[in-house]
């Protein structure tokens, strides 16, 4: 008799889609303190007003959600559908919302496991109502852990943007990312550089304090789309801290038409993926 060789290991799950979403985006980073959030919340606005359709975030950081503040819904608790029993998203600027951190006191540590977290955003994508929704961003985790992932490999993604600041640290932990995605087929939109200069208010003097043009280059030498960049701002900062996205509160500013340009793109590249 001849042995049995090893069973090959059982195929992965299909990817689901979310219910009444036509487009989900995740938005990624390989390590953070790169601006990944706060670029989330204001690509999600813009390309709500570029679109001119219901576009909703998740805040999929289990272990530290900042969109409730950012949107300013913190303390906010999601109401549930008597009929469906699902999470009803909560809103502010027209952008539906749905995070742990409306579950959860701000300040509350979450001690959890891999299994628990990856429970925890099924429910948050899966039984949430999110209504009839051209675009759904998902805000991930910085990263390329578990629950990075497992979402990528059970969400059936339209694609994923990359963010990075131009720092070679940065850059590194980015193509780590942008392989992940690429492992379990998801569809790369572009790198989109973070913190890219910072302009002096008083002498206006454009320095580059963590390097020049990087993301762009790793772009380019990755075969992948460069969707722009963003400068280091303080308004952007205080904005964000106070509930209230600069691409909300002054539309017209440097700042947020360099958002409504990376909007352009990523709706763009959602076409071209279809």
């Amino acid at each position: 008799m001849y042995s049995k060789g090893p069973r090959a290991p059982p195929p992965p799950p299909p990817k689901l889609a979310v219910p009444g979403v036509k487009y989900t985006v995740a938005v990624a980073s390989g390590k953070g303190g790169v601006g990944k959030s706060t670029t989330s919340v204001n690509l999600a606005l813009a390309l709500a007003m570029r679109s001119k359709k219901q576009v909703a975030i998740l805040d999929a950081d289990i272990y530290g959600p900042t969109i409730p503040r950012m949107l300013n819904l913190t303390d906010k608790k999601p109401d549930v559908n008597p009929d469906s029993k699902n999470f009803v998203p909560l809103s502010n600027y027209g952008l539906k919302t749905m995070s742990m951190g409306f579950l959860v006191p701000e300040d509350s540590p979450l001690v959890w496991r891999g299994p628990m977290v990856m429970g925890a955003l099924e429910q948050l994508l899966y039984k949430v109502d999110w209504g009839q929704t051209h675009i759904l961003v998902i805000d991930l985790p910085p990263g390329t852990g578990d629950a990075q992932l497992t979402l990528t490999q059970r969400v059936a993604l339209s694609g994923a943007v990359i963010v990075s600041t131009p720092q070679d640290v940065a850059l590194i932990s980015a193509r780590r990312g942008v392989n992940m995605f690429k492992k379990v087929n998801v569809p790369i939109l572009g790198i989109v550089e973070n913190m890219s200069s910072f302009i002096c208010p008083k002498c206006e003097e454009c320095s580059y304090i963590f390097g020049k043009e990087g993301a762009k280059k790793t772009a380019g030498e990755m075969g992948l789309d460069y969707l722009g960049d963003i400068p280091l701002d303080m308004r952007i900062r205080e904005q964000s801290d106070s509930g209230k996205p600069i691409v909300v509160t002054d539309p017209e500013s440097i700042q947020s038409k360099r958002y409504l340009e990376l909007a352009d793109k990523v709706l763009q590249r959602l076409e071209q993926e279809v």
